[in-house]
């Protein structure tokens, strides 16, 4: 297997760039994200929760459904069990400095930064997202206005970032090694299986967005920049680790989708 696939040939040194690849700077880093999405979906409304969670949430956890398992939080969990195991199995040192976790945020901010510069720069015409759980102001009778839009505020910032936290889990963490190993078994060399498996999972990515039923309508221009930012992230995998990865991810969607779009 290439270098850059096999997770656990990340260097077990104790130096910033090399930490923030390893499976426990990672976990501890994304954590408060899991946890804001998870208590967040609860905390609004039981009507509006699976319109809040975002599509690899709620296929993810569709399918542990299918499977017998019925656990509203089996899938945190299971992110929580991957990271912990592919730390332990790599036997990576267990300490992390809080400079670690700083400049994973930093760079995560710089890299959601660099992102949105891109998009501007090629033209792409960005579609808001449609969350279907701004149904929730049919129901809330009485309430005033400032409170209902404050509401659709937050579960918008909610399910980006666990937009943020899934996806990555589901297309980088996950699809990316098994789309590498899947073309290796054809036989192809280890640069065309890995560059297969970064153009078919940016692509199934950006494809991602238009199914189900609150998915948004297909434009060519937000599939090709959703298709550029699957590549972007897939190479932000490979080179800076899964933590930085979700962060850039949740940061951008937050910075375009909630406050970019409120002041336009």
């Amino acid at each position: 297997m290439s270098p850059k696939f096999a997770i656990s040939t990340v260097h077990r040194s104790t130096d910033y760039w090399s930490q923030t690849r390893q499976p426990l700077s990672c976990l501890v880093f994304l954590l408060p994200l899991l946890v804001l999405y998870e208590a967040g979906v609860l905390w609004l409304r039981s009507e509006s929760r699976a319109t809040i969670r975002n599509g690899a949430d709620y296929w993810m956890r569709s399918w542990l459904y299918q499977a017998g398992f019925d656990y509203v939080f089996l899938l945190p969990i299971l992110v929580v069990a991957i990271l912990l195991v592919w730390h332990m199995w790599g036997q990576y040192p267990w300490n992390i400095s809080s400079d670690t976790l700083v400049g994973m945020f930093a760079e995560s901010l710089l890299f959601a930064f660099g992102l949105v510069v891109l998009g501007q720069l090629q033209d792409l015409i960005f579609q808001q997202v449609q969350i279907s759980v701004f149904s929730m102001a049919s129901h809330a009778h009485g309430e005033p206005a400032v409170v209902i839009a404050g509401r659709l505020a937050v579960a918008r910032i909610i399910s980006f970032v666990g937009a943020g936290v899934y996806e990555e889990f589901m297309f980088r963490l996950c699809l990316l090694p098994v789309g590498y190993a899947a073309f290796r078994i054809l036989l192809l060399p280890e640069k065309w299986a890995a560059l297969l498996a970064v153009l078919s999972t940016s692509l199934l990515f950006s494809l991602a967005h238009y199914i189900g039923s609150s998915a948004d309508q297909f434009s060519l221009f937000s599939f090709t920049f959703r298709a550029f930012a699957g590549l972007f992230f897939a190479g932000l995998f490979l080179i800076r680790g899964f933590g930085i990865t979700v962060g850039c991810h949740a940061f951008y969607d937050v910075l375009v989708g909630a406050l970019l779009a409120t002041g336009r």
